[in-house]
């Protein structure tokens, strides 16, 4: 099995194994918000996305990954590269740890790995993530690893009657022009 590599995690393609894992976090109703869901997945809808999840970025134009520890091989979050463009060379980012994996290093550990992906084996030109402005967790998280803030989409994300401002941030290839 191919493993993506970092510190203290490594990335994987999903694997049936991961049904449940992946059913606990897309019905979890305080991430909706951010992935834009607005109702519970089934077993059998995840377990058709799981079947058809083999397909290459290219085809898919997105790719999501199980990020696992590398001490028991527990997977502790997902990782998803979506809105693949190889004509301009982009892609976003979107990332979820479990509660308890949270703040031990992971995400950046993550960030970095699916970073360095990126940019030396898709020879991206550039990632970009949207953060709501009320996560600074999450805004730090990819500040830390070299993200800028490029602008605000303002009113953008409606949750619970109230609207929210995203921040755009990017990160461009330092080793591509």
């Amino acid at each position: 099995m191919l493993k993506l590599p970092g510190k203290s995690i490594y990335l994987r393609a999903l694997e049936a194994t991961d049904l449940d894992f992946l059913y606990q976090i897309e019905n979890e109703p305080q991430l909706w918000e951010i992935s834009g869901t607005t109702t519970p997945y089934s077993r059998f809808v995840l377990k058709s996305y799981l079947e058809n999840s083999h397909k290459d970025i290219y085809e898919a134009k997105q790719l999501r990954l199980a990020i696992c520890s590398q001490i028991d091989s527990e997977v502790i979050g997902l990782i998803d590269l979506f809105d693949f463009e190889p004509k301009h060379r982009r892609a976003g980012i979107g990332i979820v740890i479990n509660g308890p994996y949270r703040t031990k290093g992971y995400g950046s550990d993550t960030l970095k790995t699916i970073c360095d992906y990126g940019f030396r084996t898709l020879e991206l030109h550039q990632l970009y993530a949207n953060v709501l402005s009320d996560n600074p967790a999450s805004l730090q998280l990819f500040e830390k690893i070299g993200f800028t803030q490029v602008g605000i989409k303002k009113d953008w994300v409606l949750n619970h009657g109230k609207f929210k401002n995203e921040i755009l941030l990017q990160k461009i290839n330092p080793h591509v022009s």
